[in-house]
C-alpha cells in the first residue's frame, strides 16, 4: 500500500457525530479518502500526561470523559480492538528519538479519539492506540515527538492528532452555529494555516509567541500540540494540504490537514 500521510483533525464537542455541521459530514468521508490502514496512532488532547503515554489494552474500552450531555451520549461505544505491539514499536521509536515513554494496560480511548473515528471507520473494526501529549513540555516538543514516530507510516498506520483548531469555549456565541467569524480567530487561523502551507518549523514552533492572538485562539495550548504533532509525524520537509475548514459557534474552528 501507499504512505499514509499523518492527519490532524478538530474534534469539537463529544455530540459532533450527531450534530448536524459541516465538519460531521467532513469527517464521514475522510476514511474513503485513503487506503484502509492497518492500525491507527490518536494522539488527544484530552490524554495529556507528564511524560508521553501509549495505552497496550487488547480492546479498547470507550472513555465519556464529558459531563453534563444528554444521557443516550453516555451509551456510545467505539470498542475498537487495540493494538499492543504497535504500542511497543511506538515506544521504541520514540526512545530513538530521547524521547521517554511509559506503557498503560489500563486506558481506553477518550472522545478526542472516538469521536472523529466512529465518523472515519464506523464499524471500529481496525486497531487502535493512543498516545497522550505532554503539554507542559511545548510546541517544539510535539514537533519532536511526531517526527520519532513517522516511521510507522511505513508500515501502513495512520496517525491522527485530534485537538481543535481555534479553541477558546469562553469565546464561542452560543446564539447558533451560523455565526461570523471574529477577526482574531481568522487572524490566528490565516497565520497557522500559511505557516504549515510554508513549512515554518521554527515559527510554529514559536507560535505561542508569533502567531497573532495566539493566547485568545487557545488559553490553554493542549488543543493545540495534536496539530503539532501530526505535521512533526508528516516527517522531513512535509507538506501540509489543507482538508478541511469551517467553523461553529462563532469562533470553534473546525480545520483538518493532511501531512505528507
Amino acid at each position: 500500500m501507499s504512505m499514509l500521510p499523518s492527519l490532524f483533525v478538530s474534534h469539537g464537542a463529544p455530540t459532533l457525530p450527531f450534530d448536524d455541521c459541516p465538519a460531521r459530514d467532513f469527517l464521514k468521508g475522510l476514511g474513503a479518502q485513503f487506503e484502509r490502514p492497518k492500525a491507527i496512532l490518536v494522539l488527544s488532547t484530552h490524554w495529556d500526561t507528564d511524560e508521553a503515554e501509549l495505552n497496550t489494552v487488547a480492546t479498547n474500552t470507550t472513555i465519556h470523559d464529558f459531563h453534563g450531555f444528554p444521557a443516550d451520549l453516555y451509551r456510545v461505544r467505539y470498542d475498537a480492538p487495540g493494538a499492543p505491539q504497535l504500542a511497543a514499536d511506538a515506544s521504541a521509536l520514540l526512545a530513538r528519538a530521547g524521547i521517554k515513554s511509559n506503557l498503560d494496560a489500563e486506558r481506553g480511548l477518550d472522545h478526542g479519539a472516538w469521536v472523529p473515528l466512529m465518523l472515519m471507520y464506523p464499524q471500529a473494526d481496525i486497531p487502535v492506540i493512543q498516545l497522550s501529549v505532554q503539554t507542559a513540555q511545548g510546541a517544539a516538543h510535539h514537533i519532536a515527538l511526531g517526527r520519532a514516530i513517522a516511521p510507522l507510516r511505513e508500515a501502513g498506520v495512520l496517525v491522527i492528532g485530534s485537538g481543535g483548531f481555534v479553541h477558546n469555549l469562553r469565546q464561542l456565541d452560543w446564539h447558533g452555529s451560523g455565526a461570523a467569524e471574529p477577526v482574531w480567530s481568522a487572524a490566528f487561523g490565516e497565520w497557522v494555516h500559511n505557516a504549515l502551507v510554508d513549512g515554518r518549523e521554527n515559527d510554529l514552533a514559536d507560535y505561542r509567541r508569533l502567531a497573532p492572538e495566539a493566547t485568545r485562539a487557545h488559553p490553554t495550548e493542549e488543543h493545540f500540540m495534536p496539530l503539532l504533532a501530526a505535521y512533526g509525524a508528516g516527517g522531513l520537509g512535509t507538506k501540509a494540504t489543507r482538508l478541511h475548514r469551517s467553523v461553529t459557534f462563532g469562533s470553534l474552528r473546525m480545520d483538518a490537514y493532511a501531512f505528507s
